[in-house]
């Protein structure tokens, strides 16, 4: 036996973002069928590559096993053993035939897709054989590349030779490499390979020799199969790839065999898994009319998973040929057993018969993709030249030509790409946040314009009004001064005697006559001044108008100001609204980022942890475990929502008057809670006692199924079920399994009742409060999941009152 050490490295596959589908076509590159020759003694498969079959659904093509034969060269113990007989082999190339001598006078011919002779060049091989199949994988169809032939015929020197001493003999592992790193882009796709072996029907790690028993896992739903348990090394380049391949070649096993001095004891098999990045395009949107406008809806992120897998079979032998004895002989068996199997599959696919016994072998059962599966598959069968093995020759051609009788769907696998929508939704939020901030900001600077300028406004009123009154106020006084002191003397001027001499006498009518004009005159003065002042009230009373219509823009200013205001509290109450839209917008998008995680790791493997998760789902796993770490040292997505939003942001919600705020905050604390690290923070806050209340308060079916399995989650530490039995809370469950029917809602607090069965503290409060007769009420329902937690709470229950017991008799 051989075997070397090796080490790799496990990688892991990140998609940044989406390109554009290759131009090239998956069809124009397939070739076309070939018919049969003529002739009664010519065998070959009547199926073309794509025949009329109609196809299982939309998106499958049909396509058949490809298969070509290589002839190895004499090797020299041939050459002095069959020195005076001629090769049992003849090839026509040109025609892709190959006869078979029965003896001197007798051939049978037979027609392959192709015929290589022992002077055909390892790239022509690749050529014909893999490159078409490589071709496919990176359009998105899975492919497999096999090589099937007897012991010593150069089946691994066909797939997995390095070239290291010559670049001209790299064999189909290197070369298929080659293109797929050439045809990738680096910054959105990746490629990443796994290494095994099939030994005596165990399958075994070549990169990790401690992983030496991986089990083969098929989806139920799409038939898929799959090694979750082998090691995943991503490649970067072609020098990894070698490494890889180096270190996998030195774990295989291998024997010094009659037929062959390195004769492999094992089937290896490399499977290579590319994801690439592409853009599909929706359907065009219609108008009013039915006509198709030229509007189209956007691009939909998509990722396409293909896997190439090459397989290198042990080869076939005679136990008299290659004398094996003790345990090379055991394995001998178990590699003719696997063979054959692989046979009878490809014997029963060629007749169409109704049962295929893939089970029978587990090589069979990692090849049921390639054989009648989804996967477009290539066959070399190698053969040698010499007369003494013209058996194993034989055999192995048949084989060939059974195997292009079967016929496969190719599909192309393409999931929705969630992560890149995640991070296109967070640049929408980002920009209509970093918008709403720029609006405010704008509609706090107008606001603050328009009141400085009211305020200036307003004051220059004022100072312009006040300035024109005491104007007018010391025109009035100069006046009524001025008029006064013009009476005051005119009064003392009349005082005076006034007598007139007329003809020698005194004349009595003069002065009479004088006194009276002097009145009239005052009298005129004084209505004259009447007037004045009431022209000077008249234009009091215009002054006190217009004060009054300043007084009146002061107070329409004012009122714009409240006006103002009162938008100011609008745009105050709709900033809070997206807040708390924004927080909605993106605990949404974390939890889907989490579901589309927890999605892909149970298609990878089967199994369960601690916490209700997936709320919404129509039954959900009763325990999950949240990953401490997402993709290549990311946080998880409860670590972010902490981050982004806050604990405290995301329990306001709770109280919130939109029930559907309401349901979806309490979604989020039920899911935050499935993490033992936030269940202390959560407590702290507050949580517990708002879930509490939700419970007793609520009669709304949704809140109160996810507030019961957020209590659940919290229940799951025993700080907090001491807590949630002093607040009532057992009380508040028993209340809510009287009262509900679905079995959600009954599964979510069976199993909060079942964690808080394991505590020995509580065994006399969950007796007296109704606990274990709410549990034993719930099995009413009948659903399997809901009394498998009934089952786990009474069986917690038992534990403790059998821990009770015995402490009990030790202290006794």
């Amino acid at each position: 036996m051989a075997s070397r050490n090796g080490v790799a490295q496990r990688g892991a596959v990140k998609l940044d973002r989406p390109v554009s589908f290759r131009t090239s076509s998956f069809k124009s590159r397939l070739p076309p069928s070939q018919s049969p020759g003529n002739g009664s003694a010519v065998r070959r498969s009547s199926p073309a590559l794509f025949g009329s079959a109609g196809s299982k659904d939309d998106h499958a093509v049909p396509g058949r096993v490809r298969v070509a034969v290589r002839l190895r060269p004499r090797n020299a113990e041939e050459m002095v053993a069959d020195a005076d007989f001629a090769d049992c082999v003849e090839l026509q190339p040109e025609l892709k035939r190959l006869k078979l001598r029965k003896n001197n006078w007798d051939l049978d011919t037979y027609e392959f897709d192709d015929v290589l002779t022992e002077y055909a060049s390892q790239k022509r091989v690749y050529e014909v054989v893999a490159k078409p199949v490589v071709e496919s994988v990176l359009d998105g169809y899975n492919g497999t590349v096999m090589a099937y032939g007897q012991t010593g015929t150069g089946k691994t020197f066909t797939l997995g030779r390095l070239g290291e001493e010559d670049t001209s003999d790299r064999g189909i592992m290197v070369r298929s490499m080659e293109d797929i790193l050439a045809d990738i882009s680096p910054e959105t796709d990746s490629i990443s390979v796994s290494y095994l072996q099939l030994y005596m029907e165990t399958l075994q790690d070549l990169l990790d020799p401690t992983n030496d028993n991986i089990p083969i896992v098929e989806d139920p739903r799409t038939g898929d199969v799959s090694v979750p348990g082998a090691t995943i090394v991503e490649i970067k380049d072609q020098h990894s790839f070698l490494e890889l391949l180096r270190c996998g070649e030195a774990h295989r096993i291998a024997a010094n065999t009659k037929l062959n001095t390195e004769s492999s004891r094992s089937h290896a098999i490399l499977m290579v898994q590319v994801k690439r990045s592409v853009l599909g395009r929706e359907d065009d949107v219609s108008s009013e009319n039915g006509d198709p406008s030229h509007l189209t809806k956007p691009f939909k992120p998509l990722v396409r998973k293909s896997k190439l897998v090459v397989v290198d079979l042990a080869g076939s032998e005679r136990i008299q040929k290659s004398g094996s004895e003790g345990h090379m002989l055991e394995e001998a068996k178990c590699i003719n057993l696997s063979l054959s199997a692989l046979g009878k599959c490809i014997n029963s696919l060629a007749e169409n018969s109704a049962h295929v016994p893939f089970r029978d072998s587990k090589l069979t059962r990692l090849l049921k993709d390639s054989f009648g599966g989804s996967a477009r598959t290539s066959l070399i069968v190698t053969i040698g030249p010499s007369p003494r093995h013209r058996g194993e020759t034989a055999s192995t051609i048949l084989f060939g030509q059974r195997a292009m009788k079967v016929e496969n769907m190719l599909k192309i696998k393409e999931e929705f790409d969630y992560k890149s929508l995640s991070r296109k939704l967070e640049i929408q939020v980002d920009k209509l946040i970093a918008e709403n901030e720029r609006q405010h900001k704008a509609f706090e600077d107008e606001v603050e314009r328009i009141n400085l300028e009211s305020q200036k406004r307003i004051s220059e009123v004022e100072r312009n009004f006040a300035d024109a009154l005491e104007k007018e106020r010391l025109k009035c006084q100069m006046d009524y001064m001025e008029a006064v002191k013009e009476l005051e003397e005119k009064l003392v001027s009349n005082q005076k005697p006034n007598h007139c001499l007329v003809d020698g006498k005194w004349n009595g009518e003069g002065p009479g006559l004088s006194v009276s004009k002097e009145a009239t005159e005052l009298q005129e003065l004084l209505q004259n001044e009447i007037d004045l002042r009431k022209m000077a009230e008249e234009e009091l009373k215009n002054l006190k108008g217009q004060l009054g219509l300043y007084t009146q823009s002061e107070a329409g200013g004012d009122a714009e100001i409240l006006k103002l205001h009162k938008l100011l509290e609008e745009e105050a109450q709709q900033k809070k609204k997206l807040e708390e839209e924004i927080i909605i917008l993106r605990s949404q998008l974390l939890q889907s980022n989490f579901e589309a995680e927890q999605m892909r790791r149970c298609l990878d493997r089967d199994g369960s942890g601690n916490g209700f998760t997936g709320l919404d789902s129509s039954m959900p796993p009763v325990r999950n475990s949240y990953p401490k770490d997402i993709g290549n040292g990311q946080k998880a997505p409860v670590s972010t929502l902490f981050e982004q939003v806050g604990l405290q942001k995301i329990l306001s919600l709770l109280e919130s008057e939109d029930a559907n705020v309401r349901i979806h905050a309490v979604k989020v604390v039920a899911n935050l809670a499935a993490e033992e690290a936030n269940q202390k923070r959560i407590v702290e806050a507050g949580g517990l006692t708002s879930l509490l209340m939700l419970l007793r308060s609520f009669e709304d079916e949704t809140v109160r199924r996810v507030a019961a399995g957020a209590i659940a989650n919290l229940a799951m530490n025993e700080a907090n079920q001491e807590l949630i039995m002093a607040q009532g809370g057992i009380s508040l469950l028993a209340t809510t399994a009287a009262d509900a029917d679905d079995a959600q809602t009954l599964r979510m607090v069976a199993g909060a009742i079942a964690n808080l069965c394991g505590n020995d503290k509580l065994q006399t409060k969950l007796r007296s409060e109704g606990g274990i007769k709410a549990l034993l009420g719930i099995v009413r329902c009948g659903h399997p999941d809901v009394l498998s937690q009934v089952a786990r709470g009474i069986a917690n229950f038992a534990k403790c009152e059998s821990r009770a017991c015995t402490q009990a008799k030790s202290t006794n």
